[in-house]
């Protein structure tokens, strides 16, 4: 079971550290110099990244932050990542309750851990700075493999520009996907070989799109014919000349150019270190699993490793509200309810304790049919929410509790989903419910907004084709017709599940 096989702690093991910054939440069982060196390097990528696109840096609220955590090895993230992960060196989940990275310290491979990171925080970046847009596969992943190459120097300067050695041999890969392919390309609808060298060709028209002026003109009217509903081909045509001769022959120039951003422009602001104390150490790996997703296989070996490892720590707060996660994952209410009881018995303004606790109550609420528990959940929704008001999770899960009990959603509840959505716009399924909740307010424009980069996904899965056929509805016939469709496809998807249920028992 995978929680007996990702590393559990033993005494021999470094002590955990937290390294909190601007962007970012770093834990990793090393020395606290290692630790923050690694996160001060985060947020020169961040800063670099932001001078070169000229994206400015606002206030982020902590729950903003991406939480990353650097694991031994690939070993414990193909094992992390599960089933169908033997080429996964590292994973990004972008989500409401907290976007999570996981990385290996060591690689052991051509690719570096950092080379992962760097890619896969890309996506983040692209995520929430352009929160409206949608962007093509190919430009989605070529814009994170050309910004994962990035060179620190050791006077504190971030070039961009540098080649991707690990993709060196796909990148003249014309014949693999030619450009005509390449920009409408779908990642369901390639073989594993074409994948890498749509990663490769990505990363090349990237780079010739990004340093040539003519070509960087050109590549901001074809996003906008994009995300104008364009077709593919139709928003091609924003490229005259552009064919695998002319990529090839840029990409065989003698010196490709590259971007040095000086050390002076990128100020990486105060980093707190901390050590976690004995009860939150104990059950990382437990957190690990937890924060990386169960399913109803994996939850009852999570929650017996959570309980054997928050044993020792009945009055720690953190090992508590791990524990109370864990059990309810499992669907074992009233062990979590007591572990949240106790956590925040410990900490009353622990918000994980707080959030868990609430949907604890929800949770037996569906059970039981008690309306009196549905709003008793909501009261701890509430009270999350008041301790930080800008985190979107208790706003999404006040929201979630209306459904849950068949009710009709509260304009409050409706308000705190949207706002949810402002503030975590990465999450594709709240993207997806937000776009429900705009087009029943008749909304065209804002609801486009909201699913067209679901729809163009580079690992949308189940909700891209879901969400393509809404847009098309949309655009032809209005919000009206979108929301039929939408609701048409839930019933079909839930009919789907149900059968998948009853062949599965």
């Amino acid at each position: 079971m995978i929680a007996l096989a990702l590393c559990v702690p033993s005494a021999a093991t470094a002590e955990w550290h937290e390294a909190s910054s601007r962007h970012f939440v770093v834990y990793s069982e090393d020395s606290p110099d290692k630790v923050k060196a690694f996160t001060e390097s985060l947020e020169r990528y961040d800063k670099a990244l932001r001078v070169l696109r000229s994206v400015p840096d606002g206030i982020t609220p902590p729950a903003r932050r991406v939480t990353i955590y650097l694991v031994d090895d690939v070993g414990d993230i193909r094992r992390l990542a599960g089933k169908g992960a033997k080429d996964v060196a590292g994973f990004y989940i972008p989500r409401a309750e907290g976007s999570v990275a996981f990385v290996p310290r060591n690689t052991g491979g051509i690719i570096s851990a950092r080379t992962i990171l760097l890619h896969e925080y890309a996506h983040d970046f692209m995520l929430t700075n352009w929160a409206g847009a949608a962007f093509p596969v190919w430009f989605v992943e070529g814009f994170a493999e050309f910004h994962s190459t990035a060179i620190f120097r050791e006077d504190g300067a971030v070039i961009f520009g540098a080649s991707p050695e690990h993709r060196r041999f796909s990148i003249g890969n014309a014949a693999g996907l030619p450009v005509k392919q390449l920009l409408k390309a779908k990642i369901p609808d390639l073989d594993r070989e074409q994948v890498g060298i749509l990663y490769a060709r990505g990363w090349l028209l990237t780079h010739y799109l990004t340093f040539d002026p003519d070509r960087r003109k050109q590549l901001a009217a074809y996003i906008g014919a994009i995300n104008a509903g364009k077709s593919s081909d139709d928003a091609a045509a924003a490229f005259p000349g552009l064919d695998d001769m002319a990529l090839n022959a840029y990409g065989k120039r003698p010196r490709l150019p590259s971007s040095l951003i000086p050390a002076d422009q990128l100020d990486v602001g105060e980093i707190s270190m901390r050590a976690l104390g004995h009860g939150e150490a104990a059950v990382m790996s437990a957190r690990i699993l937890s924060q990386r997703g169960v399913d109803k296989d994996t939850a009852p070996g999570v929650a017996e490793l959570a309980r054997k490892l928050a044993a020792p720590f009945p009055n720690d707060p953190f090992a508590q509200a791990e524990l109370a996660e864990a059990e309810f994952d499992a669907g074992n209410y009233e062990a979590a309810e007591a572990a949240a009881d106790r956590a925040l018995a410990a900490n009353p303004k622990h918000m994980n304790a707080l959030i868990y606790k609430g949907m604890i109550l929800g949770g037996r609420a569906k059970a039981s049919g008690d309306a009196a528990l549905w709003k008793e959940a909501r009261r701890w929704y509430l009270a999350a929410n008041k301790l930080d008001p800008e985190d979107p999770e208790p706003l999404v899960r006040y929201y979630e509790s209306f459904v849950g009990e068949g009710a009709v959603p509260t304009k409050n509840a409706v308000d705190a989903l949207l706002y949810a959505h402002a503030l975590a716009p990465q999450d594709l399924n709240l993207r997806m419910t937000a776009g429900q909740v705009l087009l029943e307010r008749g909304d065209a424009a804002a609801a486009r907004a909201a699913i067209s980069p679901v729809a163009y996904a580079a690992h949308g899965g189940g909700s891209a084709s879901p969400a393509q056929k809404i847009l098309t509805a949309l655009d032809a016939d209005g919000p009206e017709k979108a929301l039929e469709v939408l609701k048409g496809l839930e019933e079909e998807a839930k009919k789907e599940a149900e059968a998948a249920e009853k062949r599965a028992s």
